[in-house]
């Protein structure tokens, strides 16, 4: 399970940190405030963090992942620059994951040089499964990135009821494909009922695993 868009909301960042159990990865938003003070406190309890990096989507600016946003058709300078960046937010990441991004993540030109900078740098990338445009698998392996891919969003509607009926869908395929990687937001009721679902798993013979466990090199 990743939980994203942690550190925009202290209080509630501060929560899931404290609920969630320590084997659900926590990936932090670059634009919260005391980023460093509070991946620290999830390293801390024993989460392992990933960063998110926004990434253009096909409706950019009407969607716009915030003022670093990597954009298809810029030098790559320029977007190594803004990357950069948005890595120096936090630091003790085992890897990225995309914010939005379906244009940019299916330009290999555009996207390429940023692969390459994660396997200069040893550093994961976690594709969200929200693009089936995504050249992020074919890119991952040319540049020796370890690769994980969503299998899927579990709050797209973010009620209990919902949510516990994407985990059941989740523990399907878990039990069919031997693996499986969930992702959900920080909202109060999606930390809530993680942290309730998750209490079951042991009499289900389900293991909690951190998400870089599952992400193929």
């Amino acid at each position: 399970i990743v939980v994203t868009g942690l550190g925009l909301n202290p209080s509630g960042t501060l929560d899931a940190i404290e609920q969630l159990p320590e084997a659900v990865t926590l990936a932090f938003a670059p634009y919260g405030k005391d980023l460093e003070r509070t991946a620290g406190l999830a390293r801390a309890e024993g989460h392992e963090i990933f960063l998110e990096v926004p990434l253009e989507p096909f409706d950019y600016p009407d969607s716009d992942p915030g003022p670093d946003t990597l954009l298809t058709g810029q030098a790559p300078r320029d977007n190594l620059r803004k990357l950069f960046k948005v890595m120096s937010s936090i630091g003790g990441y085992a890897a990225v994951v995309n914010n939005m991004g379906a244009r940019f993540t299916a330009s290999g030109t555009d996207f390429g040089p940023m692969m390459e900078e994660l396997g200069s740098r040893g550093l994961g990338y976690l594709d969200d499964g929200s693009s089936n445009r995504s050249l992020a698998p074919q890119l991952a392996q040319a540049n020796r990135v370890p690769f994980g891919r969503a299998d899927m969003m579990l709050d797209g509607n973010p009620a209990r009821a919902p949510i516990l009926e994407a985990l059941t869908a989740l523990e399907a395929r878990a039990r069919d494909e031997g693996t499986a990687i969930g992702v959900i937001s920080a909202l109060p009721v999606s930390v809530q009922t993680i942290t309730e679902w998750a209490r079951e798993l042991e009499q289900k013979n389900i293991v909690l695993v951190p998400a870089s466990a599952l992400m193929k090199s």
